[in-house]
């Protein structure tokens, strides 16, 4: 199965935009320079002039991570269609994509214009589509583009009739998958009897093309405990279940391949033992996951939850995401003020991580510091058995990268305090 394509002249061209104040943390001295050219300079972090508080990606973690979900997908026989909503970045969707990627998923309609402007050839978006001004602009990219494929999801009657009044009558139907969800859990229709009406209110649609059945599993279980993993398999179990019913009902006759897909960051191992179980005969199934915080992984949620984070064998990912900031003020002997707030670093799913103190020029490790809250622009640091001062830098882990990436239009990619490219961001 062939991978999606990019505009690589267009992922180039990333590196002619310009610098200046608009990005944060960046030197003044690189203002008016090409992203290239900076890039090509090999700046260091603490002597080059950089001002914190800074979120940078780590080149060889990154590296490591993404050949390492490819690998692992092409072993276990999925394919890989990563959420671009975590990072945003066409360099970063290129380089997936280089890794094999059948596709780029997006979460709605900007997102999705993004990947257009980028030339993404294959999107899945991992949600309804609803809205009439979206959905007129979607059919002029599949008229005007006849080798861009795009599927979303269905979960409702009602959906079905919003997408046929708004797109009309249209040359190329639009690829929609039947989302299965379940009680507690996000969207999807609740139970098998309702995603079998939604097929059908496809089926009686001019302007929509049933394709196969979608999911997610992540809204039902938070952990990797037993009782959670148990919850994931179940609800596995009911999508199976409901795309050999739509098989049986004949809503698959005549399709080349039937998508099937679950699987965010955090139970694709178990998604993909459910989908690549055998099918019928004669039902051409395409297994595909959408993880997408692998990328980077981190220091916190998908550390303890994710498959390749908490694996006891296979090869881990590596936490690819660390902020600097700079201790601006120690009040007491046991608190210290860093310039890092909710504006810089994820704080949804855990607080920032101190691991490191760098102080004149020399980096040791931290330990038992923690931060405790985070204002808009301060964390606040516990004091443990490590010494801080004031105008000393602390590198944090960060737990979430979905949460990250949305505050930084440009990142800094580093070896070791070297910065030796930049990823651009859209959000």
């Amino acid at each position: 199965m062939h991978s999606a394509d990019i505009d690589r002249t267009a992922v180039a061209a990333l590196r002619a935009e310009r610098i200046d104040w608009q990005f944060k943390g960046l030197p003044s001295s690189t203002f008016g320079a090409t992203v290239g050219e900076v890039a090509d300079r090999r700046l260091d972090l603490f002597a080059d002039g950089f001002v914190g508080p800074l979120v940078v990606l780590d080149a060889a973690a990154l590296e490591h991570n993404l050949t390492t979900m490819a690998a692992w997908c092409e072993k276990h026989g999925v394919v890989l269609a990563p959420h671009g909503k975590t990072t945003m970045s066409p360099q970063l969707f290129a380089r997936q994509l280089d890794l094999g990627s059948w596709a780029i998923t997006a979460a709605n309609a900007s997102q999705l214009r993004v990947y257009r402007a980028f030339g993404v050839s294959r999107v899945l978006l991992a949600n309804q589509l609803v809205d009439p001004a979206a959905l007129r602009w979607l059919a002029d990219e599949l008229e005007a583009d006849p080798a861009f494929e795009f599927t979303c999801w269905v979960d409702s009657v009602a959906g079905v009739e919003a997408m046929t009044a708004a797109l009309g009558s249209t040359s190329r139907p639009v690829d929609v998958l039947v989302e299965l969800g379940a009680a507690g859990g996000r969207t999807g229709a609740r139970d098998a009897d309702t995603a079998v009406a939604v097929a059908q209110a496809v089926a009686d649609s001019p302007a929509l093309r049933l394709v196969g059945v979608g999911g997610y599993e992540g809204a039902l279980a938070h952990d990797a405990s037993e009782q959670a993993k148990s919850t994931v398999d179940a609800y596995l179990d009911a999508v199976r279940d409901l795309v050999l019913r739509l098989d049986d009902e004949g809503r698959f006759d005549g399709v080349e391949q039937v998508i099937v897909t679950v699987g965010g960051s955090a139970y694709f191992d178990q998604v993909a033992a459910a989908l690549t179980k055998p099918w019928p005969d004669g039902l051409p199934v395409l297994p595909v996951v959408r993880s997408g915080a692998y990328v980077t992984h981190d220091d916190g949620f998908y550390r303890g939850i994710s498959p390749l984070g908490r694996t006891g064998g296979e090869q881990p990912f590596r936490s690819a995401l660390r902020a600097w900031a700079q201790v601006t003020s120690k009040p007491q002997a046991d608190l210290a003020l860093l310039t890092l707030g909710k504006r810089d670093a994820s704080f949804d799913e855990g607080l920032p991580e101190p691991q490191v103190v760098r102080s004149g020029g020399v980096e040791r490790p931290l330990r038992g510091a923690t931060v405790t809250a985070l204002n808009d622009q301060h964390a606040f640091l516990a004091i443990g058995e490590e010494a801080v001062e004031v105008g000393d830098w602390i590198g944090l882990g960060l737990s979430h990268p979905c949460t990250v990436f949305d505050k930084w239009r440009l990142l800094p990619v580093v070896d070791g305090t070297t910065v030796v490219d930049f990823v651009r961001t859209y959000f």
